[in-house]
């Protein structure tokens, strides 16, 4: 197996329904690749773009960490835990599905003066342990991106006590907002995920990659990844694969 496994913006599957525009770095919903279900611990990295007025009704998950990130406007959670939240540009947002839970996503912008669609990439791993009290968490790292490089933003690895925490030790979530010709190192892992949300990059034994391209690494030893445009990359760390698979 090549330790660098590129893939293009281009190569995802896509879901357009009107209202979504959606691609998938993974099988997901219709879309399904036997060869192409996850990457060590992630299973679903979905990067959405919602219209105003518009959304997930409500639906269910189980036995999952979900991992929110946006990058433009702004989405809207309820659930039946009684949790809510708006999420916006660099405030992360964990939702625990554990024994099972109902909750819905909407971009309400629709009665705004100006409405806009929300972008938001939507990560999905395994948790450490199943049937566990479902859970919600948000956290705004706007200021620790200001300052550069990789910053944790989900975890569950030890020491990364100032992120949100996720239920699965060894998966960490970290992300960079990076100026042309800023570097960030990325973490060592046996396994690591590196999506290109927004702008360019070149990555150290990977070379040249494009908004939407990701790299899936195996046995990451703190390449560095450096902005060719203004980027907004995100990394996850895993120290484990799903077993069996």
């Amino acid at each position: 197996m090549t330790p660098y496994d590129v893939r293009r913006a281009t190569d995802r599957f896509h879901t357009e329904a009107g209202w979504l525009d959606s691609h998938h770095s993974f099988s997901f919903s219709r879309h399904y690749d036997p060869a192409n279900t996850h990457f060590g611990l992630l299973l679903v990295s979905n990067d959405d773009i919602v219209a105003p007025g518009t959304g997930f009704d409500t639906h269910p998950h189980r036995d999952m960490e979900i991992v929110t990130w946006v990058l433009s406007g702004s989405l809207v959670h309820q659930d039946s835990e009684g949790h809510n939240g708006v999420i916006q540009p660099g405030l992360a947002q964990r939702m625990s599905a554990g024994a099972g839970i109902l909750h819905s996503e909407k971009n309400d912008t629709g009665a705004a003066a100006a409405p806009e669609p929300v972008h938001f990439v939507q990560m999905w791993v395994l948790p450490d342990e199943a049937g566990i009290t479902p859970g919600y968490e948000q956290l705004d790292v706007s200021a620790e991106l200001d300052r550069g490089g990789l910053v944790t933003v989900a975890s569950g690895r030890p020491g990364h006590d100032a992120a949100i925490r996720i239920h699965q030790k060894d998966a960490a979530l970290h992300v960079a907002r990076l100026a042309p010709g800023e570097s960030a190192a990325l973490p060592t892992a046996p396994y690591a995920h590196v999506f290109v949300a927004k702008g360019s990059v070149d990555l150290e034994g990977a070379g040249p990659l494009a908004e939407g391209d990701a790299v899936r690494i195996t046995g990451a030893q703190g390449q560095h990844l450096t902005a060719t445009a203004p980027a907004e990359v995100l990394v996850w760390e895993m120290h484990a694969a799903i077993a069996g698979a």
